[in-house]
Order: structure tokens, then sequence, then C-alpha cells
């Protein structure tokens, strides 16, 4: 049995902890005297505990986020009431910040704040030896990237047929956007390339054809994206799928010329749009080239094949209700085959958190620690853009509306989905556990009775796009004997079916 354990709960199966993997390959001679356990969010405390108390372990060392930082809590109390002589160590980004800490860190023996590949091996080998340190919260100890064992042997054949696989070319980022906890770091820095390349085909050579890369800007430096696109383009495409983030602003040509080479279905690109706002960008210290952003994703979906999924984020400090809505019909008419309209979450030492006092920031005080109110956004508009955020991805990201999706945006498509979505859940009274076939009932009564849009221009719409979901039966409203054919121009003009077709 592995003296020291290694674990986090995970959000999804489909996620690995691409952490955990890190530290189990810079565990050096500890290795062997060590597990790696993966639980997910579903999971209960008790029964992790169990599992986790089955290695009869010396050290638990716990992945903290703020996704599952109220789970994570609940694990090590449980551990502490019936089996308190383990010794409990955290590390990850929600315990990285004291003196802002979670309450679980109080239960802890040990924080490790930042990066724990060399200081949690370190605290492990101290305390298997009695050399108990004086301190609780332990700064994690920084080393070159080149002197980082490779965490990539560790994906099972499993995750790589199953699972996401986690990859980074570059640690770090050089920007200061303020919501963001990577504005902490002092730059990026890359991986030695050609040892990340060995690594990358080792993982294909085994299987892997998923590849999500978790740099926060995988363009920055454009000799390693080209390189590393090359890479893949050696390689038989038709099965890759490559997920990329993105700087919006630097799309330079020789770039543009290995992205074009994708076939369709091959690459994303995470696109950290935020706001168009410029007093919002200043405000948060984000530098972005607004009208390059424009014409690259202009670029992007017209001579490329690639995913665009683009971000926006609502509740930034001095943005107001309209100005969101700005930059989101802003967005939707550069065409992006999703919007992700992400809501502001209270990240514990992102920058952000010193605008608090003079914009009221107040957030939830459970976690994610969502935005709840602000000096120009009510709790009520919030809610409203909660439930927004909510109902665009089961219509305008979800991609079984596409045909429906013009009539519903028109020439005002913040105004009014936010109309349709209010509409929503006036009927429902919830954003979630809505089955499909009550979902195009529901759009189809928002959109002839909140919107105006006639009957039977709606009903054909919504015929063609339930026709392609292969759900069985046909919603009460239609009834094809008395759904008279309906021209699409009439429902809405060229140019609009043409731009949202895909979002």
């Amino acid at each position: 049995m592995p003296r020291i354990v290694i674990a986090t709960i995970n959000a999804r199966y489909i996620h690995t902890a691409f952490g955990l993997r890190y530290l189990y390959a810079n565990m050096g001679e500890l290795q062997d005297d060590t597990g790696l356990l993966e639980f997910g969010i579903s999971q209960r405390p008790l029964d992790i505990a169990e599992q986790l108390l089955q290695q009869t372990p010396a050290i638990i060392g716990l992945g903290v986020y703020i996704w599952n930082v109220a789970e994570v809590g609940a694990v090590v109390g449980i551990l502490k009431q019936v089996a308190p002589e383990i010794r409990i160590v955290l590390g990850g980004p929600e315990v990285s910040h004291p003196p802002d800490l979670p309450e679980v860190a109080e239960l802890a023996d040990y924080v490790i704040t930042g990066v724990g590949e060399i200081s949690f091996p370190d605290l492990c080998r101290r305390l298997l030896t009695g050399q108990t340190p004086q301190q609780k919260i332990i700064p994690g100890e920084t080393a070159p990237l080149s002197a980082l064992a490779s965490p990539y042997p560790y994906y099972t054949d499993t995750d790589l047929k199953q699972r996401i696989v986690y990859v980074e070319a570059s640690r770090g980022c050089p920007f200061k956007c303020e919501f963001c906890l990577s504005s902490l770091d002092v730059t990026a820095k890359p991986f030695e390339l050609s040892a990340f390349l060995q690594d990358m085909e080792i993982l294909y050579r085994r299987g892997a054809r998923h590849f999500k890369f978790i740099d926060r800007t995988f363009n920055l430096k454009v000799d390693s994206s080209v390189a590393i696109l090359a890479f893949f383009l050696s390689k038989p495409t038709h099965d890759l799928y490559l997920h990329f983030e993105v700087i919006p602003d630097n799309l330079p040509e020789r770039l543009k010329q290995a992205i074009r080479q994708f076939p369709p279905g091959s690459l994303q690109f995470e696109v950290g749009v935020q706001s168009f706002d410029p007093s919002v960008q200043q405000r948060i210290s984000r530098k972005q080239d607004n009208a390059k952003t424009r014409a690259n994703l202009v670029w992007l979906r017209q001579h490329s094949n690639a995913h665009i999924h683009a971000d926006l984020i609502a509740g930034l400090p001095g943005d107001t209700l309209a100005g969101f809505g700005q930059s989101f019909d802003d967005l939707v008419a550069l065409n992006p085959q999703e919007i992700q309209v992400g809501i502001l979450k209270r990240l514990r030492g992102a920058p952000v958190n010193r605008h608090n006092d003079a914009y009221r920031l107040r957030y939830d005080p459970n976690p994610p620690y969502a935005i709840l109110s602000s000096r120009d956004l009510s709790f009520a508009d919030l809610q409203r853009l909660n439930r927004f955020a909510r109902f665009w991805d089961l219509i305008g990201n979800s991609g079984r509306f596409s045909t429906t999706l013009p009539a519903i945006l028109a020439d005002q498509p913040f105004a009014r989905f936010l109309r349709l979505s209010d509409a929503l859940y006036a009927l429902t009274g919830s954003t979630w556990q809505i089955a499909l076939k009550r979902l195009f009932e529901l759009t189809y009564r928002a959109m002839t009775e909140t919107l105006s849009i006639p009957a039977e221009s709606a009903g054909w719409l919504l015929e063609q796009d339930f026709a392609r979901t292969g759900q069985k039966g046909r919603p009460d409203f239609l009834s094809i004997n008395e759904m008279p054919a309906v021209d699409k121009r009439t429902t809405a003009n060229k140019r609009q079916l043409t731009a949202h077709t895909g979002l």
C-alpha cells in the first residue's frame, strides 16, 4: 500500500487531473510509494473518504479548485474525524493565496501555495522522516521547466481512449487581465519544443487523438505555434481534435497559412474576447486591439475550418446591462460558432478584487463565488444574465436551433434573446432539466407570444430544427397537415440567415 496518496475531485469523468500527473511524475524516489486517485463531483464525500482510507496512507495530498472546494472540505472533515493521524496536505489555486483561504485550509495540516512539483515531494520526505515543518503554509518552489519530469507517461490507455488529454507547450501568461489568476504570472515560459513534440509523438502513437492545450496564450510565440501545428499536420488529420486558447488580436500570416490547412472538425479555438468596451478593458488592465480582434474572427470564419468558441464575461467592474449587451451584439455579428457567456467569479488572489469596494462587487459566499450584484448591475440584472447564459447554451450554442436562431435574434440579438430568456423562465420557473421536446414547445410559445413572430413562421422554423434532432414524436404545436410551407426569407433576411448559421 502507498504511504502517500495524491487525489482530487474532477468536475466530470471526462476530465483528467493534469496537476496530479505532474506531481506523480516528480515524486522522485517516493514515486513507488505514491498512489494517484481521481474522483468525480457526483461521488459522496463519505465514499471518497472510504476509498482514500483503504489505501492506508500516512499522507494524503488533495488538489483544491473552485469547482470542488466544498466537496474537498467535506472529505477532509470526515478524514479528520476518523483518521486524525493522517497528514492532510492541500494544494491548488483555491488555497494558493493566503490569508484569503477557504475553511478547509483550517482543517488541513499543511497548505502548499502555487506550484507543487518541488515542494510537495520535499514536504513528504520531511514528514516521513519525522522532520515536522514548523510552518503550515509552505510557498511552492519554482524550478526551470526543463528540470521537471514529464507527466505524459502517466496517462493510462483508458485516459487516452475515453478522457480529455491535457497538454501544455508553455506555462504562464504575460498579460495582466485582472479577472484571471494568470495575471499574477511574470511571463509565459515555453517548454523545450523538441522534447514537447517527442512527448506528443509518443501520445499519438499510443492512440491519443484529442489534445487540449492549456496554454493561456498558444499563439503568443508564432514560431512555436506554427511548429506545433505543422507537427499535427504531418499526421492523418481526419480523427484529430486540437483545442487551443488563442489571443484574439494576434494572427499573423504564417499562422493563418497553417490554420487554413486543417479540415473541418479538427481545430477548436477558445477566443477570450471578454468585452469590447474600451473603458472596461482599461479598468481591468486588458490590452486588446478590438479592430484586429474583429478582423481575425472574420478571417477565421471565412477562411478556415476552425470552430470558434468565443468568451464574454458579464459582471466586470463598471460594465452595465446595456454595455454587456453591446459586446454580445458585436460578437454575434462576427458569427463564431459558440459564444460562452460567463459570469464573473471571485477568484482568490485575482487583482480584480481591488475594485470590490469602488464598484460594490458583491459575490456569492458559496463556490463558485459568482457575482451577485455591482454598482452598475443589480441582483435582478445578474439573475437575468445567469438565465440568459443558460438558455443561450441550450438554444444558441447547442446547434439544435440553427434554422430558428436568426429569426429569434433578428437585428437586436441581445435585447431579443434576453426577452426570450425572460419568457422561457416565466413559463418554466427553471433553467434546468428541461426535456428537448419541451424546450421546443416552450421556445415556440416565447417566439409567438413574446417576440410576436407569426405562428406559421415560428412553427416552420422549429419543425426544421426538430426534425434534425432525431427525437421521437412531435411537439404539440406542430401539425404537418395544417402547417403551410413558409419561405425562410419571410422570417429573417438573407444576411441574418447567412451570418448566424451554425451559432
